[in-house]
């Protein structure tokens, strides 16, 4: 990134996540249910995304809304720790609370969330406008539904946009959604949203259909690592095998950061695959989508490992 313009701002809504851990079984109506742990984080994938980037030293800021109602309070302590540039954080009681009880079982999750108020912060416009602002990262496509100017307004600005669908029942198969996501540079679907999204049961044929919509696709396939398309280029690199997973939620929002970071940082897209990976690899290790602080040397020595067991796949 240029010294000028070097700043990555991140959207979404900020959500207020109490993880249970070490379920028997999950609860059923009418049971109750008693957890070993839990913890109360800050979540969201744009707050996610925009914690692992400033790990890693990419100068972040967070365009989000946070209540000032008792439970959004109690992430205050953690966000002012994250690195992340707040000045964009738009405080309001209309925006809480708005919290996501995740229930984690054998590996699997259970989530409940509310929504509160609208997801377009009034520091929106500011943000976008500032000298800095390189690069917009869209969390979740039920943001940019509720801002449907955001990707041209980003354009217009001068910054390149992501765009991380996250699955959303009511719009993941809408046939307009590709329309509405028109303008990204990068979209990150998982092989779930990939496969629901391009309307095909192969993530290969899946990768190319979306390809021709945007310029860079980069599918997130969870253990079985990920996959980037372009118009005359496919790769595809494996998750390393084993280690320590403890909780998944966010992985795929460390993954972002990862690849982001990298790929503005002018680097391969093999290696930007390769970070990408290493850094959801890395995430799955603490409780909460931002609960471990990526250390760069560590996903700099997991991308290198990667590299060298990389498969190229006929585009």
């Amino acid at each position: 990134m240029s010294a000028g313009r070097n700043l990555v701002l991140s959207i979404g809504r900020l959500y207020c996540d109490i993880v249970f851990r070490g379920l028997d079984a999950m609860p059923r109506l009418g049971e109750e249910r008693f957890a070993e742990t839990v913890a109360i984080v800050p979540g969201g994938g744009g707050f996610i995304t925009a914690a692992h980037l400033a790990a890693l030293g990419t100068r972040t800021g967070l365009l989000a809304r946070i209540g000032t109602d008792p439970l959004s309070g109690t992430l205050a302590p953690a966000l002012a720790d994250s690195g992340v540039d707040l000045r964009w954080l738009e405080r309001t009681p209309e925006a809480g609370p708005q919290p996501t009880v995740v229930m984690v079982q054998d590996g699997e999750r259970a989530f409940l969330s509310r929504r509160a108020g609208s997801a377009r912060p009034a520091t929106l416009n500011a943000a976008l406008a500032d000298p800095a602002a390189r690069h917009l990262h869209i969390a979740e496509f039920a943001t940019l539904a509720e801002i449907p100017d955001l990707i041209g307004t980003a354009k217009r600005a001068g910054l390149t946009v992501s765009l991380d669908p996250s699955w959303d029942d009511d719009w993941i198969r809408r046939p307009d959604l590709i329309a509405r996501a028109a303008g990204a540079d990068i979209f990150l679907p998982n092989a779930a949203e990939a496969i629901a999204i391009a309307g095909c049961g192969d993530l290969d044929e899946a990768g190319s259909r979306l390809a021709r919509h945007f310029p860079i696709v980069v599918i997130k396939d969870g253990g079985n690592g990920a996959r980037l398309f372009q118009r005359d280029n496919a790769i595809a690199l494996p998750a390393p095998e084993g280690g320590l997973v403890l909780d998944t939620t966010g992985a795929g929002d460390a993954f972002n950061a990862g690849f982001l970071a990298a790929w503005l940082a002018g680097r391969t897209p093999e290696q930007a695959l390769s970070e990408g990976i290493a850094c959801g690899t890395l995430s799955v290790r603490s409780v909460g989508g931002a609960g471990m602080r990526l250390d760069p040397a560590d996903v700099d020595a997991m991308s290198r490992d990667l590299l060298h067991s990389h498969d190229r796949i006929d585009a």
